[in-house]
């Protein structure tokens, strides 16, 4: 996040004009401001209608503006849900330590769900391939029973991925947390529904109508502090099934794979055992964006390793409760 305090002024990436209609002038506002007031408006009407929210935030861009958006939502007061995350063990140190900066920096509430903690005594098995994506499944589910979250904000956009393209802003999970793809409410004049049976609980996406183009122009119109993952430096990298993964402690060259030191940043920050980095020279948020608007492969496709595990690996993740 800005070490600066949020403001709740203009944000525009073009500025907003008055068009003439004869009668009062009308204020058309910019994309970026339309995508603020919305995600602002989504944020306010689940709070509004529910009783205990909570906004996934694990450090990277989508929700470190999704927790923006919630800032400035609240401001002056302070954000009035804890934020959570779940903790494969395997994440980037450099994210934890943003994360807990700015958990600090705002005088926020943060629950912990920890995958080791789970492999530890024994309730979840380390998968063959080395990924903990996949088990995050069930930690989040029993923070989200034990914390008793009615609505859950996450950062899921629907130009990611294409069960992700699927979802509704606001989402409904049956007790067993799982989404049914089949059973989803319409959001006809962005009327959202967020009702739900006892143990059934929402997931709210604010950012659904963002693309990852709209995500860094907002960022840098808002000047948003991000980990220094997303800016390119050098790292010692190996090549495995197209993707360069960051040697250490998790992950590992294996035979015939060699560590080289590449120029590299990361287009999403999530478990180091699949998250893959792209070679670039993109060191500015305006050389992002450029390179961004010129890219045809999501960053999900191209980064994301264990989405390639099966053609419907996210939909079959998101079936069992995943994000």
């Amino acid at each position: 996040m800005s070490t600066t305090q949020v403001s709740t002024g203009t944000t525009t990436d073009e500025p907003t004009t008055e068009v003439s209609t004869g009668l009062a002038p009308v204020r058309q506002l910019s994309h970026l401001r339309e995508l603020e007031a919305e995600g602002i408006h989504i944020i306010r009407e689940a709070v509004s209608e529910l009783e205990r929210p909570v906004l996934l935030f694990s450090g990277g861009k989508d929700s470190v503006v999704m927790l923006h958006l919630a800032l400035k939502a609240f401001w002056p007061g302070r954000v009035p849900f804890p934020v959570m995350h779940v903790d494969t063990g395997h994440n980037f140190p450099e994210v934890i330590a943003y994360r807990d900066r700015v958990v600090e920096q705002y005088g926020l509430t943060l629950v912990v769900a920890s995958v080791q903690d789970y492999i530890d005594d024994g309730r979840l098995l380390e998968r063959a391939d080395g990924t903990r994506n996949p088990l995050q499944t069930q930690p989040l589910l029993d923070a989200i029973a034990e914390h008793r979250f009615d609505a859950v904000f996450g950062g899921g956009r629907r130009d990611e991925e294409k069960a992700r393209a699927k979802e509704r802003v606001v989402s409904l999970r049956d007790e067993f947390g799982q989404w049914d793809p089949r059973n989803q409410r319409p959001e006809l004049w962005t009327l959202y529904n967020p009702r739900h049976r006892p143990g059934e609980h929402v997931r709210v996406f604010p950012l659904s109508n963002w693309t990852e183009l709209d995500v860094w122009r907002y960022i840098e119109a808002e000047r948003i502090e991000l980990p220094d993952l997303y800016y390119a430096h050098d790292r010692e990298v190996f090549l495995r099934d197209g993707m360069w993964l960051a040697t250490g402690p998790v992950v590992e060259p294996r035979a015939g794979e060699r560590a080289q030191t590449r120029r590299v940043r990361y287009r999403t920050v999530g478990d180091m055992s699949c998250t893959g980095a792209v070679e670039s020279d993109a060191a500015t948020i305006a050389d992002v964006i450029t390179e961004v608007a010129a890219t045809r492969i999501t960053e999900r496709g191209a980064t994301c390793a264990d989405d390639r595990l099966t053609e419907a690996a996210m939909e079959d993740r998101k079936k069992e409760g995943y994000f």
